[in-house]
C-alpha cells in the first residue's frame, strides 16, 4: 500500500510538530505494514533531518511542491500506468492558516481521493487512526496506544452528508448501526439527521430520544454548529460524506468544518469516503472483540 505524504510548514518545523508526532506514535505501524510513504520534497527532507523512518526502504522522495511534488501525488491518486504510480490515499497535514492549503493542487488531492473513494488524512488523529485500521486488517494485534481512538463511549461522531450521498449515509448507519450506537453522541445537520433518526427509530431505539442531535442545515449554517463542537474538543469524529461533482452555494460552511477539524489536528478525526468509512467500521468491531469489549 502506498500513500501520498504533505505536510505545511508547521507540521514539520520543531521537534514536536505534527509530523513529527505521528510517525513517533506509528512508526512502528508502518514498518509492520511495510507502508509506501511518498514525500513531497521538504516533508521527506524533514523527515531525513529528524532521525525518523532511518533506513526505512518504503519512504520515497518527490519533488519540492513549487516544482511539482503535490501534483505529482493528485496525478498518481488518480493512477498513471503501472501499479507502482498509483497511490491508495494520501495523508496531508494541513495548517489551516498556511495559504498554500488552498493551492488548486491541494484541493485537487483532496477531491480526487474522495472522487475515487480514497482515505484523504489530514490530521494527526486521523493518520494514526488509519494506521491502527490498517494494522487490524492485516492481522495485527491491536496496539494500545491506539485506544483512546477506539473510547467511542466517551466520544461524539457527526454524521454529515450532502443530498447525493444521503443513501450512502443511511446505507452505512443501517449496517453499522450498533458502532455507531456505541458513541456517547451523535450528531447531525438538518435532513441527514431526521433520516437518521427516523432509521434509529425503526430499529427500537426509542422515540422519545433523538438518536441524532440535529443541528441546522448545511446551507443555513449547521457545519458551522458542528465546527464549533469540533473547536472545543466536543466532537472527536466527523463522518462526512461529500458529494465533489456539485458545486454549493454553503461550501464556505463546509470548509469551516474541515479548517476546523484540521485545527485540532490531535483529537479529530474525518473520513470522507464511505468505502473508509465502512472499512473503520468493520475493524472497531474486530478490535473490540480483540480487546475484549
Amino acid at each position: 500500500m502506498r500513500l501520498g505524504l504533505a505536510a505545511n510548514r508547521l507540521h514539520h518545523h520543531g521537534k514536536d510538530a505534527a509530523l513529527f508526532r505521528w510517525l513517533r506514535a506509528c512508526e512502528p505501524g508502518i514498518r509492520e505494514l511495510g507502508l509506501g510513504l511518498h514525500a513531497v520534497g521538504r516533508t521527506y527532507d524533514a523527515i531525513a533531518r529528524a532521525g525518523q523512518l532511518s533506513g526505512y526502504p518504503g519512504l520515497k522522495r518527490y519533488p519540492y511542491g513549487r516544482e511539482g511534488g503535490l501534483m505529482k501525488l493528485v496525478a498518481e491518486v488518480v493512477g498513471l500506468e503501472g501499479a507502482e504510480r498509483t497511490l491508495d490515499g494520501a495523508i496531508y497535514l494541513i495548517d489551516p492558516v498556511d495559504p498554500s492549503s488552498i493551492f488548486p493542487e491541494a484541493i485537487a488531492l483532496k477531491r480526487q481521493c474522495v472522487i475515487h473513494g480514497k482515505p484523504f488524512i489530514s490530521t494527526v488523529a486521523s493518520a494514526r487512526d488509519w494506521v491502527e485500521m490498517e494494522r487490524i486488517h492485516a492481522g495485527l494485534a491491536p496496539d494500545p496506544g491506539a485506544d483512546d481512538l477506539h473510547a467511542l463511549e466517551t466520544q461524539t461522531v457527526a454524521l454529515i452528508a450532502h443530498d447525493a450521498m444521503k443513501p450512502q449515509m443511511l446505507a452505512f448507519a443501517a449496517e453499522h448501526f450498533e458502532v455507531l450506537s456505541r458513541f456517547a453522541q451523535r450528531v447531525g445537520t438538518g435532513t441527514t439527521g431526521l433520516r437518521l433518526n427516523e432509521l434509529a427509530w425503526s430499529r427500537g431505539w426509542p422515540h422519545e430520544r433523538p438518536w441524532v442531535q440535529r443541528y441546522e442545515s448545511g446551507p443555513m449554517g449547521g457545519d458551522a454548529q458542528i465546527a464549533d463542537r469540533v473547536l472545543e474538543k466536543r466532537c472527536q469524529r466527523a463522518i462526512f460524506f461529500e458529494d465533489p461533482h456539485v458545486a454549493r452555494q454553503h461550501e464556505a460552511d463546509i470548509q469551516l468544518l474541515e479548517r476546523a477539524v484540521t485545527t485540532v489536528t490531535d483529537s479529530a478525526v474525518c473520513i470522507t469516503s464511505p468505502i473508509v468509512a465502512a472499512r473503520w467500521a468493520r475493524v472497531v468491531r474486530q478490535r473490540g472483540q480483540q480487546r475484549g469489549r
